[in-house]
């Protein structure tokens, strides 16, 4: 594996998702094999978890100059090096590597704030003298593997470190000779299995084009369907058989703790991975693309992004207004946002959001921006000319509003009017004729034109039992 930065940003949430402030990054169990990019992108990092993956060489963090604290524990490194741009360096952590070259500490003299290192589990932490020569190399350092160093144990490593350092340097050398045969068998391993692999591709490559030739020799029948559907269950029977013995030989077989031997292990199961998806047939299914228009042209309404937005009708300026609640701090490259009569589009990182609108508007006159609080799109969309002409004439050809309205009221007290009770055939009071009976005073300020009843009308007439109105 490798650090980029899609995979940044899926650990750095506690940062929004922003990379170039992060203070505190935690990249363990990645299968990471080498260190690159963060001393670029990450500048102001103070925290860097890097423990238990595969990272072979310390490299690419001499620009990390805030960095308080590093852990590389359970990872491939052979040496100490590269270190010494990081200037605030107070933690380093290298516990369970493999090693060998103690005298790659003295690089650490440079880190003068650098109070705690842990270098357990590694091959020099071993070697006779190795506490000694450490707590005198680095003569500001406070705890080595968790214990205080005390000021007397200084003293005599110091006294001592001629002859520590002289026994140190043999066991170095020793370690370095027998490190080199194992790489040198590792390889030769690796060659052979390399080898291997490739005649057992090629066998089985001429089995299976054996196979096909036979079949087609033979007449096709339902009897020879099932006879090759059988052979065919059977191959993989047999080939989950062979695979799983293998399986078992691979972690029965007693093998070195070294670099090698760890990334052996990892290819070992990224192939196991990839013939348990090619066996049982379960590779990813590719989605088909999203119907964004259908058969006989109509649009969709589509939110593949899952965003939130709002849509008004902005009937001043006579347009339509789209707002879409796009992540705050995402790239505006990322978005493309295409404007069309009927509908609007919107493409946010690849996911399409589709809204149909509820009326024609002009695409080459639409703009869109980002709001710079919220980070929203908002995209204005004018309407059509036809709509604003039709709306115009509608308002010219009356009177007026207030003469419309007017018109309005009497065509309904008209109507009022003609909702008179006959008293023949009910003995509901007259209310038409208590309102003219009595003629209260209006409440309002503006009074409204009252329609008083005719005497002539031959349905009308006057009831002098009902009270008046107060």
């Amino acid at each position: 594996g490798t650090v980029t930065e899609d995979l940044i940003r899926r650990n750095s949430e506690h940062n929004d998702c922003v990379i170039f402030s992060l203070e505190e990054l935690s990249l363990h169990q990645q299968e990471i094999e080498r260190l690159e990019h963060i001393d670029k992108w990450c500048r102001d990092l103070k925290i860097l978890y890097l423990q238990n993956n595969l990272i072979g060489k310390i490299e690419n963090v001499s620009k990390l100059k805030k960095l308080e604290y590093l852990n590389l524990a359970l990872n491939n490194i052979e040496k100490i090096e590269n270190l010494e741009g990081c200037e605030g360096l107070t933690k380093l952590d290298l516990t369970v590597n493999f090693i060998g070259e103690l005298s790659s500490v003295k690089t650490l003299g440079h880190n003068i704030h650098l109070k705690e290192l842990f270098l357990m589990g590694n091959p020099c932490a071993d070697f006779d003298g190795y506490r000694q020569f450490v707590v005198a190399t680095l003569q500001q350092l406070k705890w080595l593997d968790g214990k205080e160093i005390e000021r007397s144990e200084r003293i005599q490593a110091l006294q001592n470190f001629p002859v520590i350092e002289q026994q140190i340097r043999e066991q170095e050398e020793a370690y370095c000779l027998k490190r080199a045969k194992d790489k040198e068998e590792a390889q030769r391993k690796l060659r052979e299995e390399d080898e291997n692999e490739a005649k057992e591709r090629s066998h089985s490559v001429f089995e299976g084009q054996r196979y096909a030739d036979i079949s087609a020799t033979l007449p096709f029948s339902v009897e020879h369907k099932d006879h090759v559907q059988e052979g065919q269950e059977g191959e993989y029977n047999q080939k989950r058989f062979k695979d799983n013995e293998d399986d078992l030989e691979f972690w029965n077989k007693p093998s070195l703790f070294t670099p090698e031997s760890r990334l052996e292990t990892l290819r070992h199961m990224e192939k196991q991975r990839k013939d348990q998806e090619k066996l049982s047939g379960k590779k990813k299914k590719v989605k088909p693309p999203r119907i964004l228009i259908t058969e006989d042209g109509k649009a969709l309404n589509v939110n593949d992004p899952k965003l939130d937005f709002s849509l008004k009708d902005d009937e001043k300026r006579n347009q339509i207004i789209l707002d879409l609640a796009v992540y705050r701090y995402m790239d505006t490259s990322l978005i493309d946002v295409d404007v069309q009569p009927t509908y609007v589009r919107v493409m946010v990182k690849g996911k399409p959001f589709q809204l149909v609108l509820p009326a024609e508007v002009k695409p080459d006159s639409s703009s869109a921006k980002r709001s710079q609080t919220t980070g929203h799109l908002v995209i204005c969309m004018p309407k059509v000319d036809e709509v604003i002409t039709g709306w115009r004439q509608t308002s010219e050809s009356g009177t007026g509003p207030s003469d419309s309205s007017r018109e309005h009221t009497n065509q309904r007290s008209k109507r009022i009017e003609k909702l008179d009770v006959d008293p023949s055939k009910r003995s509901f009071p007259d209310v038409a004729n208590i309102v003219q009976e009595k003629k209260p005073t209006p409440r309002r300020v503006r009074s409204e034109p009252k329609i008083i009843p005719s005497e002539e009308d031959p349905d009308f007439e006057d009831n002098p039992e009902v009270p008046p109105l107060i």
